[in-house]
């Protein structure tokens, strides 16, 4: 498929799980993908442009350090010329202890929302000026279905996500003129690579499951089609919009 063919994607957090197979199906659409993350960035890099001999390029970014996320647009700009796709999908989730709000440390709260709000923030800052002189912009942040559903037990990381869908609105309606799109994906328990190592989270997974009206664990796959679709040209009239894929759990 050449949906995205002569586009260039930044995937935060695409070392692995979720942003590596979204990075892998927009190389697949035609895309450059640049592979953003603290860790196994190069690995996921070379494996995706092995998998669809698609341009690559990995850096090592941490989302919530501004020099970082200033370099890693810089560095997209010289490898490839452009930025025109940026999917903030890194995010702290998987390696959360499941507890009552009272007992959520504020450095942890603190950290949470430095990489999963934050991040966001920065990333966009560094990429729409890039988009505005390509004149193509489709900006996707990682939402959850957590917040719309009011899950218990990480009261910080449901009041990121939420956080995320209300920047979705905002950037939405300053970029408009632009004709930069920006859209959230709202995923249900997604049983990656990392949520899988964390037995905690798989007993929570478990309950979620059972609130499907598709009764089976969500995979990373499941998600990337309707990235694959809000990057393109055919979601060019769909701004600020959260688009709930979570099996039927979260109506909306």
């Amino acid at each position: 498929m050449d949906r995205l063919k002569g586009k260039v994607a930044i995937v935060t957090g695409a070392g692995s799980g979720i942003g590596k197979a979204i990075g892998l199906r927009l190389a697949k659409d035609g895309a450059a993908v640049v592979v953003a993350d603290v860790r196994n960035y190069d690995v996921a890099a070379a494996e995706i442009a092995r998998a669809t001999d698609a341009r690559t390029l990995g850096l090592q970014v941490d989302v919530a350090n501004e020099r970082d996320v200033e370099r890693m647009a810089a560095e997209t700009v010289k490898a490839f010329g452009r930025v025109d796709i940026l999917v903030n999908n890194a995010a702290l989730f998987s390696t959360l202890a499941l507890r009552p709000f009272e007992q959520i440390p504020p450095a942890e709260w603190r950290q949470v929302m430095e990489v999963n709000t934050l991040g966001v923030f920065l990333c966009c800052r560094a990429c729409v000026p890039h988009m505005r002189k390509g004149g193509y912009g489709r900006i996707v942040n990682l939402a959850s279905g957590a917040p719309l559903k009011g899950v218990p037990l990480f009261l910080h990381y449901i009041a990121s996500k939420g956080a995320v869908i209300a920047m979705t609105r905002g950037l939405a309606r300053e970029l408009g003129g632009d004709g930069i799109t920006v859209n959230a994906l709202a995923p249900g328990f997604t049983l990656s690579e990392n949520v899988a190592k964390h037995e905690q989270h798989v007993r929570q997974g478990e309950v979620t499951r059972r609130t499907r009206a598709i009764a089976r664990d969500e995979k990373p796959e499941d998600l990337v089609g309707a990235v694959s679709f809000l990057a393109s040209e055919d979601a060019a009239f769909m701004t600020g919009q959260t688009m709930v894929v979570d099996g039927g759990s979260a109506m909306i």
